[in-house]
Formats: C-alpha cells, sequence, structure tokens
C-alpha cells in the first residue's frame, strides 16, 4: 500500500458522512429497545453488553497502571476480569466501578461520534477495541463471542455502503444506550433478593466503606444520564 492509498484510507476513517434521515434514528432506536426490553431476546443480547462491562474493567485497570490477567466471558452472559496491583486505592475504585458505567458512556461516547458525522471512524474504534481485547480473553465462549462481535464490525466497516454503515453504527449506539440501563436494574434486583453479595456495588463498598446502594445510585444515573444525553444528541433535540 503506497503513500496515496494510506491518505486515502485515512481521509475515509476520519472523514465525515451525511446525517441519515430521521426515520431511520427512530428505526435504529426502536429495534435497539425491543433487543433489551423482552426478556427472552436480551438473554442473547445481553452478550453484547457484558463484552462492553468486562472491556471497561479490562480497559481502565490497563489505564490506571494495573496489571490485566486476562477475561472470560460466559454463556449465562456473566464475566470475570482478573488485573493485579494493589488490592485497594484509586485504580482498584475506578476498575471495579467501569465496568456498570462502561456500556452507557461508550454509548453516549458513540452519540457524539454520530452527531459530528464520524460514522466511519466509530466502526473502526469499536474493530480496534474488540481486537484488542480478544487479546486478553481466556476461555473459548469468550473469544468466540468476541471474535463474531468484531467481524460483524470489520464486515460493514468494510463492505458495507454508507447507508448499510449508518444503519449498523445507530443501532449499536442506541443499543447500547438502552443495554447500558437495564443491568443495574438487574443487579438492583438481586440485591434485594440478597443475590450477588459479590457484585461490583458490594465491591466498591468494600473498597470504600461507601454503601452499596449509593454506588448503585450512580450506576442508574450514569446510565440513565447517558441514555437521556445521547438520546437527544441522536433525535436533534
Amino acid at each position: 500500500m503506497d503513500s496515496t492509498d494510506l491518505g486515502n484510507l485515512w481521509d475515509r476513517v476520519v472523514g465525515t458522512q451525511p446525517a441519515p434521515e430521521q426515520w431511520l434514528v427512530v428505526v435504529t432506536g426502536t429495534l435497539a429497545m425491543i433487543a433489551v426490553v423482552p426478556n427472552p431476546i436480551w438473554r442473547l443480547s445481553r452478550n453484547a453488553i457484558t463484552i462492553a462491562h468486562e472491556g471497561g474493567h479490562g480497559l481502565v485497570a490497563l489505564l490506571t497502571g494495573r496489571q490485566l490477567s486476562g477475561i472470560r466471558l460466559h454463556s449465562d452472559t456473566s464475566g470475570l476480569t482478573v488485573s493485579r496491583g494493589r488490592p485497594t486505592g484509586i485504580g482498584m475504585i475506578l476498575t471495579a466501578a467501569a465496568g456498570y458505567t462502561a456500556p452507557p458512556l461508550l454509548g453516549l461516547g458513540g452519540a457524539w461520534l454520530l452527531v459530528d458525522g464520524r460514522i466511519t471512524l466509530l466502526l473502526w474504534l469499536a474493530t480496534a477495541l474488540l481486537a484488542a481485547m480478544l487479546v486478553m480473553i481466556r476461555n473459548a465462549y469468550g473469544a468466540l463471542a468476541v471474535i463474531l462481535t468484531g467481524s460483524a464490525f470489520l464486515l460493514v466497516s468494510w463492505l458495507a455502503p454508507p447507508a448499510v454503515q449508518s444503519f449498523f453504527a445507530y443501532a449499536v449506539v442506541w443499543f447500547l444506550l438502552f443495554g447500558g440501563v437495564r443491568p443495574a436494574f438487574e443487579l438492583q434486583s438481586k440485591r434485594r433478593h440478597r443475590g450477588a453479595p459479590d457484585s461490583d456495588a458490594d465491591q466498591l463498598s468494600r473498597l470504600t466503606n461507601v454503601p452499596a446502594a449509593l454506588w448503585l445510585f450512580l450506576f442508574h444515573a450514569v446510565s440513565l444520564c447517558s441514555l437521556i444525553g445521547g438520546g437527544r444528541w441522536l433525535l436533534g433535540m
């Protein structure tokens, strides 16, 4: 690939694309909501939220100087990210807090890119993050889930026409925004029934001496504010 080809590729990635019709934004939002609300569909689609959740733990662990040992994704949509370093301190706190906040914040960031017309850039960034995450996956199911998700992004970003790229990108961002809300409510329900004693909220409570309920409130606040803010951007409000 010569310098001209590289330049064309760079322009393609960082360039802007025209905003889609309003109907497409509404349709993709509706489809994303359908992927989140009904339990039978959610049991499958939640795998994508788990990828973002565990990826958030892993990324923040690296950014705070911890050593990332590996990530596991399971068929029941649970996951585990293991990092090494100080068992207490700000790095551990931020790492633990990153899971439930990662999907909605990724959705918010994606919404910002879309309203700026950076559809291709969003698809390529997502592909790069999934490729980096794959290196740290430590089980077969997790590798399969990340490979399938990353392949979808790669195929759309390379082969699909602009209209399909736009539809896919908006659907993904809406899904992260809607899908980022439900896990916090599920965790709240589990804790109400004495479940999930080692949840992220409970781990954060032990790390900070702040009640787990307040951490759960933070998860709710981040996800709902991201949905409202990102939704307003996408709808042009």
